[in-house]
């Protein structure tokens, strides 16, 4: 019936066929070849029996598909019902259907005065024919079935299912598989089916209007159709799923209810604001006249009181000028009295007081006279007794360091040529030594490069068969994506199973290729097994050859230690000998050493290895006052053993560490920190030192520097500080090759001055003559090129790293800081953007700031950031690539919230992305191109997308216009993700034009059959936008600024390089 008057209204319905069991009933109940009717035919026959029955039923029902007859059994048959095949006995058919009551019986209870016995035996109907007295089992079930189905018919019932949860009979226990067996014999499950298809509740336009016009007054106030009407009040509450017919609106389950609920809402709120509106008038009604009561009131008590007190008042200034005048009477005479007892008391006491201050000044006048006289002696005296004692003491000493200083230059006029023969001859061994040393290294580097050429050889062959085994799987995924297109796409069943059949066909070829691929990559993998295998040998007998190198390299070690030891005592000795001429030339042969050595001292010695601090004799001040040596320090410095140059230069490095390890600031745009590291390694030559390992402590200072992330101030510094040093390392580093080794040997060694100089510039502590470094070196150690060695340029790539790490670190928390704030900027709040359209008065400017203030937020983050950089002297080109990519990141948010959010594809909410785009901008042109670069072209794709929703009159823009003038940047994807996504919520205006999106949606299938990708969003780019190369070429050529070095150097002796250029 439902589905009939679905199609009387010609909605959209589908007609849904359900299970009939009318033939069932027809076998049972249907006149007059039923089995009822033949049982009754049966039972009105005395000689049948159930057998006659039986073999009746057999006959009449062997054509019928719902009758079965059992194999073995005579007198069974089976019924298929809807639930299932049931067996019945035919057994005791008869006698239970004669097994009724005899009327007399009947007619006797029934007039039973007990009501229980007469409702158990109701009065029959009266039957007019004489052949239905006889009235059996079955005729009578069936006559109560018509009765039931007559009432179920006249009234609307509501059926009440009762399910049995298990065959135990038990509590807590559900057997899923019985229970839905019952429902679906039951067919609950198909009439469920059947009323969650249909439309259960259903209204005529004029009931549906009368109940529910109160939920959308305007649509009353439009004279619109009752079709329209209630069209618009739907959409209007959002309802999904709803028919309209011709006559009747139609609704889901549940519908209706939610109608009702929101009428009730409705109706509620106008009784409430009618009741609020009444009581009001009554309660301003009160108010007024209990107001008028009051002040009449209020006037009356306030005059009253005002009059009492006034009187009080009176009485109490009176009472009080009474008493002022009796206080003042008594207050002045005994004032009067004081004042003559005080004044008398205090000219006896201040007499006493100044006689007792001219005697304690007389006494004291008379014993600071006394004290000075006596002190003025014993200071004459111990000044005599210390001048003599000083003049004594220092003749004797100058004497003694006279003759020591003899006998010194006699020993050393001995030694001297023993010692050049024992150093010509360790110089021609150490050159021995590296020559065997290049050649051993010279045959390991060939067979490395063998062992590498190989190793690549089978790494390439190992690439080009993954990469075959990767473009097949490739091509298998892609068939298997165009046989699902194909299935999805075509519409009848018949073309899918060819499909099918072609594609695993397809798929099976593919496969065939696959496992011809992977057995011709177990081939190759089984030849890289043998290449490693006849790698292992290779290297094993490199390792051979290495243990040998490490013993002639530590040989060659020991030599040049004991080559650096002879240089050090022979330049010892010939600043010795040049001390001790200047001094032979100063001292006079008439003994008047002691009156010229008192003007001129000589430089001081340094106590760890005894070299001179400086090459010539300096003058002492012209003064008469006398220097005072201590006598002990001479034997405690010949007593102390040198030190090694190892532990000179650890000391250094310690030095030089803990001063970086702090913040030294900037000098003239450079990083104080970068410039000392790199001065201090290129003085010391650390860069062609082949094992030191000072550069991995300045790694792990920088790392521990950085291990507070979110404190963009520390990692600026030390990021100016890593690009820094790195230019300079760039621009001075030059990788040295084994074939200029030797002469460059030679040409050190060539000259006994040249090696005692170069040992000198390679080691800090040998400052005694740092003259020679600057008069020889002036100013070209920043200039030249230095050959480096593997832990330089090992340092190098860890710098590199190092810089890389800390610009990720950078650019990733200011994208920390502003994401939050992008959710907030691509939707502006809904109660802003109603009171920008609403209203123009000042209260629009009010809102549009407040709309702006988390663009503003964004603004002050990059603001923040870009202080930071330019107080750390950051490289511009650094700073431009960090804007560059969190402006890429800004666009790379809100075009993909754009395109993921409907609501953000409105005109006012274009308008607002489109004046925060305006703030950005602006900052821009505020912060200058040197630093923001081109960084405002990363938002090409949000500005283009933003201007295509505030335009106007969209639908006579073609696709020609939106694709070459409007949007040139954005896919035919992305626009046709913006087209239907679009909605007006200030002017009410259309997208574009319905011809615009199909040819979108052509060009969409084609490039889809084009295996074009088909992703609408965007990716955001993180890595690193630059190399060093770049870096060095946009900044021009660092020179290194004249260092004032921190006090914990300048202090120490190892430095004085430094100190010779600030001078």
């Amino acid at each position: 019936m439902e589905q009939e008057e679905y199609s009387k209204e010609e909605i959209n319905w589908s007609y849904i066929e359900f299970v009939d069991n009318q033939d069932v009933l027809d076998l049972i109940e249907k006149k007059p070849g039923g089995i009822i009717a033949l049982l009754d035919e049966a039972c009105m026959f005395p000689r049948s029996t159930h057998e006659t029955f039986a073999q009746k039923l057999y006959q009449t029902f062997k054509s019928n598909k719902r009758f079965i007859k059992p194999k073995l059994s005579r007198t069974d048959f089976t019924i298929l019902h809807y639930a299932g095949e049931v067996t019945y006995q035919a057994n005791l058919f008869l006698d239970k259907n004669k097994d009724y009551v005899v009327a007399e019986h009947q007619a006797l209870l029934t007039a039973s005065q007990c009501p229980f016995v007469a409702g158990l035996f109701p009065p029959l109907p009266e039957e007019s024919s004489k052949s239905s007295k006889f009235s059996s089992i079955g005729s009578r079930f069936k006559l109560q079935l018509q009765s039931l189905m007559e009432t179920l018919s006249s009234t609307e019932p509501h059926y009440i299912r009762c399910v049995k949860p298990n065959n135990v009979l038990k509590p807590a226990i559900f057997e899923n598989v019985n229970v839905i067996q019952q429902l679906r014999c039951g067919g609950v499950l198909e009439a469920i089916r059947i009323s969650c298809a249909g439309y259960p509740t259903r209204r005529t336009f004029y009931d549906f209007l009368d109940r529910f016009s109160v939920l959308s007054p305007e649509v009353l106030e439009g004279n619109y159709d009752d079709k329209v009407a209630c069209q618009m009040i739907l959409d209007k509450k959002g309802l999904k799923g709803y028919q309209i017919g011709k006559t009747k609106v139609f609704l889901r389950a549940g519908q209706m209810a939610e109608l009702d609920a929101r009428r009730s809402e409705v109706l509620g709120n106008a009784a409430r604001t009618i009741q609020l509106r009444i009581r009001t008038y009554m309660m301003q009604k009160q108010y007024i006249a209990l107001r008028e009561a009051s002040i009449t009131m209020q006037s009356y008590c306030r005059g009253r009181m005002a009059r009492e007190l006034y009187e009080q008042l009176r009485r109490e200034a009176g009472a009080l000028k009474i008493q002022k005048n009796f206080r003042a009477f008594i207050a002045r005479k005994s004032h009067l009295k004081l004042r003559s007892c005080a004044v008398v008391l205090q000219t006896g006491y201040r007499g006493m007081i100044a006689r007792n201050e001219f005697r304690f000044r007389k006494q004291t006048k008379a014993s600071v006279v006394i004290q000075a006289h006596w002190r003025c002696h014993q200071a004459y005296c111990y000044y005599k007794s210390l001048q003599k004692a000083a003049i004594v003491s220092q003749c004797g000493w100058r004497g003694r360091v006279a003759r020591r200083e003899l006998r010194k230059l006699r020993m050393s006029a001995r030694e001297s040529g023993a010692l050049k023969e024992a150093k010509d001859k360790l110089e021609k061994r150490v050159e021995e030594l590296t020559w065997r040393l290049q050649l051993e290294k010279r045959l390991r580097t060939d067979l490395e490069e063998a062992k590498a050429q190989e190793i690549t050889k089978l790494q390439d062959t190992v690439n080009a068969l993954q990469l075959k085994v990767e473009e097949a799987n490739s091509m298998v995924i892609k068939e298997r994506e165009a046989a699902r297109k194909a299935i999805e796409e075509a519409p009848p069943v018949v073309k899918e199973t060819s499909v099918i059949v072609q594609d695993t066909e397809k798929i099976n070829s593919l496969t065939a290729e696959v496992e011809k691929f992977k057995a011709l990559s177990m081939k190759e993998t089984q030849t890289a097994a043998n290449a490693k295998k006849a790698t292992a040998l290779a290297e094993a007998k490199n390792s051979e050859l290495m243990k040998k190198l490490e013993d002639s390299e530590k040989k060659a070690d020991e030599q040049h230690i004991l080559m650096q030891r002879l240089e050090e005592k022979l330049s010892n000795l010939e600043s010795e000998n040049q001390v001790l001429r200047q001094k032979a030339l100063v001292i006079s042969p008439s003994g008047k050493a002691v009156s010229v050595r008192s003007k001129t001292t000589i430089i001081q010695r340094n106590a760890e290895n005894n070299t001179a601090l400086n090459g010539e004799v300096r003058k002492a001040p012209a003064q008469d006052s006398v220097l005072a040596l201590p006598p002990s320090r001479e034997p405690e410095t010949e007593e102390k053993p040198q030190k090694s140059l190892n532990e000179k230069q650890q000391e250094n490095q310690d030095i030089l560490l803990k001063c970086i390890s702090e913040d030294l600031g900037f000098s003239r745009g450079r990083p104080l920190a970068a410039c000392l590291i790199f001065r201090c390694l290129l003085h010391w030559r650390t860069f062609e030192v082949e094992r030191t390992g000072i550069f991995d402590r300045i790694i792990q200072i920088i790392g521990a520097a950085i291990e507070v992330q979110d404190n963009n101030d520390v990692l600026a510094y030390w990021l100016s500080n890593a690009s820094t040093l790195l230019l300079l390392l760039q621009r001075t580093l030059k990788a040295s090759g084994a074939a200029n080794l030797t002469p460059q040997r030679r040409r050190t060694s060539a000259s006994l001055f040249g090696r005692v100089s170069q040992g000198l510039r390679g080691s800090p502590q040998s400052v005694g003559f740092s003259f020679l470094n600057g008069r020889m070196l002036g100013g070209t150690d920043d200039l030249r090129q230095v050959e480096a060695k593997y832990p330089a340029l090992l340092f190098k790539q860890q710098l590199t790293a190092f810089l890389e790490k800390i610009y990720g670190l950078i650019r990733d928390n200011l994208k920390k800081e502003i994401s939050p704030l992008l959710g907030q900027c691509i939707q502006a709040p809904r109660t802003s953007r109603a009171s920008m359209v609403k209203g123009r008065s000042q209260a629009n400017a009010a809102a549009l700031q407040a709309l702006i203030a988390h663009w503003k937020s964004i603004v002050n983050s990059l603001n923040n950031c870009l202080k930071t950089m330019r107080a750390n002297y950051v490289p511009p080109l650094i700073v431009r690539k960090i804007f560059t990519q969190i402006f890429s990141f800004i666009n790379v948010q809100l075009f993909n919230s754009l395109l993921l959010r409907r609501e953000c594809c409105s005109f006012s909410n274009g308008e607002y992305v489109k004046t925060g785009l305006a703030e950005l901008e602006q900052w821009c042109h505020d912060a200058t191109e040197e630093f923001v670069g081109s960084a405002l072209d990363e938002l090409k794709h949000i500005r283009q997308a933003v201007c295509f929703l505030v335009i106007h009159q969209k639908p006579k823009k073609s696709l020609k216009e939106i694709t070459n003038d409007l949007c040139p940047v954005l896919s035919i994807q992305q626009l046709y993700r913006i087209s239907t996504m679009y909605w007006d919520d200030k002017y009410g205006t259309h997208s574009v034009s319905t011809d615009v999106i199909s040819t979108m949606r052509v060009m969409m299938t084609e490039d889809s059959n084009n295996a074009v990708s088909s992703s609408f969003l965007l990716d955001d780019d993180s890595s690193i936008p630059f190399t060093v190369e770049e870096i060095s070429k946009s900044i021009e050529p660092i020179e290194v600024p004249e260092i004032d070095p921190p006090p914990l150097i300048r202090a120490n002796s190892g430095f004085t390089f430094l100190l010779q250029r600030a001078e």
